[in-house]
């Protein structure tokens, strides 16, 4: 038997240890079922003497030959008392002793490591961090003259620095969720960690090809190949051989120093940007006046929403901050040299705008100028490059989302069935923006329009795109995209010119809209608040401060005073909503969205869905473009009531799909249709198009134009505090979906 001071062999008959394998193309790992997430590190049941029964069974239970490279070890250290006794990291745990946990708090970082918790640490050896002095002493010698602690001469700075390599090595797990090792590590290259470090930013891991012993952590820091997964009672300790040091700067930070010194690769965009005026706005980093709210306890978590329609004992906890970002998608230096364009022309500006009208780059109903006011939201290269760009940063996992779409499994996350899509509303004039992943696109893909199987008995998926309608794929695995050395964006390189031209907008009209309630809120995206991988509770039920009383947290949406306005993070729930997750609310409410634009004049249905409860109470819409006077739309809705009422004509289907058709019709000429076939359920029970509680209401019918901003107004009509608010998607659909003659709309 192996056996170590510091460790012991848990074995048992009914779980064998499984070893953790890694496949060359990081998609990799087996694990038992009950594995460390069933274990949960339960360091605090064991006490010395619990130990000491621990070792006796494992002596008496376990058999002599062991294959010890399929164990898990469990250390007896915390992790700060491994660190105390490895050499090797003496100067970082010098500095875990001197920084506190918080501005407002004496605790200092090695009673933290010290305590009850799943931390994950990638601790910089004595070489790494000082490899990162003789950086900043390189980079800075008034600053720092020479490389050691006792150069600085500014104590400011000095705690800064001790900051910066303490808060960007440690990742708090809380204690529910497990420290990660390499095996939870994110298995998208370039992807980032579910949980932020202690400086509130995430870190990402980036994989070599043919390298699979490699990771590193934000890009350029690499984890040692010899001393990682160093499991500890409370977390998991990983040897870095760089100091993780983010460089903090903004957007325009960026594109000033990109600028200054003369790069290439993105040079002709980051000029047009900077002369479109768009550096002011790629600055923002954070709402400073929510900051100061939120720190001052202004901004209250939502205590005890037992009663209210949502789990027992549940707390809606506020978010701790407001941030911005941004996502930039942009065409390559060596795309516009392809085209005769120089990025180095002195007459870059009206090369482009000439080049957009010759290649038809823009749509015919635009109004636009083309003179040299280029800060001008009527001139047309600012609004070309502004359809270029989210008011939201996305990283490359995050860009459409898979998780209960029809036939996926979790659980094989790299198997994937049919399309997924986002709608998001560009920056500058607002403009309809798509994104699309498939099994066969090979990619995420912006405004791609492909061919389907959406027949009644069809698989979904995509058949055919032709060339015109293929977009523009975005090239996030390249070394261009530019992920984490932007404090508020990402930067992504595209195969093909991106414009909201008039072909683009005529297949946006041809393509049912639909829209996750939370893609209206970019908010959501940049506070790592919508789809966080993660079940605690702070993370299932997000607060949204009421509009009223505190502080409009998303700009696209309004409450009145007596609305109780909850996010549910459904991430661990196998419920059939689009994305699992749903907008929740409850007391006598009001709320109004702002929704994204139609890409054409036309007819359109505005749709909204419900999975119907008890719980669900009665809702009056409200629909228009002057947000002071919305009229009424229809009569009340009764959430609460499922598709198989005597008013909607639902029958299940059949399977002669004449017959079936002719349900669909009749339930539409009630204003009801049946749930989306493309949702779907991992539990085994009959959901999407079949499941009687899914029931999509159609709000209205009317016309609406691409130049107006509309509103969706959603009142509690019930003289209740108790009933509940809900939301999942909307759609928009046109006359040309819904009522065409020759192709009558899927139920997909």
């Amino acid at each position: 038997m192996w056996f170590s001071e510091n460790s012991i062999i848990l074995c048992s008959t009914e779980t064998k240890c499984v070893k953790l394998k890694r496949y060359s193309n990081q998609k990799r790992y087996l694990k038992t079922e009950t594995k460390l997430k069933n274990m949960k590190y339960k360091h605090h049941l064991l006490s010395l003497c619990g130990v000491a029964i621990a070792v006796l069974c494992v002596f008496s239970s376990c058999k002599e030959n062991i294959d010890t490279s399929a164990r898990y070890v469990f250390k007896y250290n915390t992790v700060y008392s491994y660190l105390q006794k490895h050499e090797a990291y003496s100067e970082y745990v010098s500095l875990l002793e001197k920084v506190n946990v918080s501005d407002v708090s004496d605790t200092k970082v090695s009673s933290l490591l010290s305590a009850r918790g799943h931390y994950t640490c990638f601790a910089p050896s004595n070489e790494a961090i000082q490899q990162y002095l003789e950086e900043l002493c390189e980079k800075d010698s008034t600053i720092l003259p020479y490389p050691s602690w006792d150069a600085f001469t500014d104590s400011t700075k000095l705690d800064s620095i001790r900051k910066v390599i303490v808060f960007n090595s440690i990742i708090d797990g809380g204690l529910e969720t497990e420290p990660y090792t390499t095996a939870e590590f994110p298995t998208e290259d370039k992807a980032e960690f579910v949980m932020s470090c202690l400086n509130d930013k995430k870190l990402s891991v980036h994989y070599i090809t043919n390298r699979p012993d490699s990771i590193y952590i934000n890009m350029d820091c690499p984890i040692s190949e010899t001393q990682r997964d160093i499991v500890c009672i409370n977390g998991v300790i990983h040897q870095m051989e760089k100091t993780i040091a983010p460089s903090g700067v903004t957007c325009t930070e960026y594109i000033n120093d990109y600028l200054e010194k003369g790069k290439d690769g993105y040079r002709t965009c980051f000029r047009v940007l900077k002369a479109c005026g768009l550096l002011d706005t790629l600055s923002k980093v954070r709402d400073e006046v929510y900051e100061k709210l939120y720190i001052t306890n202004r901004i209250p978590n939502l205590e005890n929403m037992t009663g209210h329609g949502f789990a027992e004992g549940s707390i809606g906890y506020a978010p701790k901050h407001r941030l911005y970002g941004f996502t930039i998608f942009a065409e390559t230096d060596d795309f516009w040299r392809s085209q005769g364009i120089d990025p180095d022309s002195e007459n870059l500006f009206q090369e482009l705008i000439q080049w957009i009208i010759d290649n038809d780059q823009y749509s015919k109903e635009d109004e636009f100028v083309t003179d040299e006011n280029y800060t001008s939201e009527k001139n047309l290269l600012y609004q070309w490059i502004t359809y270029h760009m989210l008011s939201m940063r996305i990283q490359p996992d995050r860009l459409v989302f898979h998780i209960n779409e029809y036939k996926y499994n979790i659980n094989n996350p790299y198997i994937l069935t049919i399309p997924v899509m986002e709608y998001y509303t560009s920056m500058g004039p607002r403009r309809l923006f798509k994104l699309y992943e498939s099994k066969q696109s090979n990619g995420v893909f912006i405004n791609r329009f492909p061919e389907r199987d959406l027949a009644r008995k069809g698989t979904g998926e995509e058949t055919y795109c032709d060339p015109d309608k293929v977009g523009c794929r975005i090239m996030k695995e390249s070394d261009m995209a530019i992920l984490n050395d932007i404090e508020n964006a990402c930067i992504y390189p595209i195969d093909a010119p991106l414009s909201y031209n008039d072909e683009t907008r005529n297949n946006l009209m041809k393509t049912r809209i639909r829209f996750d309630g939370m893609s209206m809120m970019p908010e959501a995206m940049n506070n790592d608040i919508r789809l966080k991988r993660a079940t605690e509770e702070r993370y299932k039920h997000v607060y949204i401060p009421n509009t009223a009383t505190t502080y409009n947290y998303f700009e696209n949406m309004m409450q009145n005073d007596q609305t109780k306005f909850v996010y549910y993070n459904a991430w661990n729930d196998d419920w059939c909503n689009l994305n699992r997750d749903e907008m929740k609310a409850v007391g006598r409410y009001e709320i109004t969205f702002k929704l994204p634009p139609v890409p054409k004049r036309g007819t359109y249905e505005l749709r909204y869905e419900v999975l119907a409860t008890t719980k669900r109470g009665v809702a009056q819409m409200y629909f228009g473009n002057n947000l002071n006077n919305l009229p009424v739309a229809g009569i009340p809705i009764d959430l609460t009531v499922s598709a198989d009422n005597r008013f909607s004509g639902w029958e299940r289907d059949t399977g002669d799909d004449d017959y079936d058709a002719e349900v669909d019709k009749r339930m539409r000429n009630n204003g009801y249709m049946k749930g989306s076939q493309a949702i779907d359920s991992n539990d085994g029970t009959e959901r999407g198009y079949n499941d009687r509680a899914n029931v999509r209401h159609i709000i209205v019918r009317q016309t609406m134009d691409p130049k107006e901003t509309y509103y969706l107004k959603i009142k509690s009509v019930l003289d209740s505090d108790k009933t509940e608010f809900y939301m999942d998607y909307l759609e928009f659909c046109s006359k040309d979906v819904y009522d065409n003659p020759e192709t009558p709309e899927d139920i997909w």
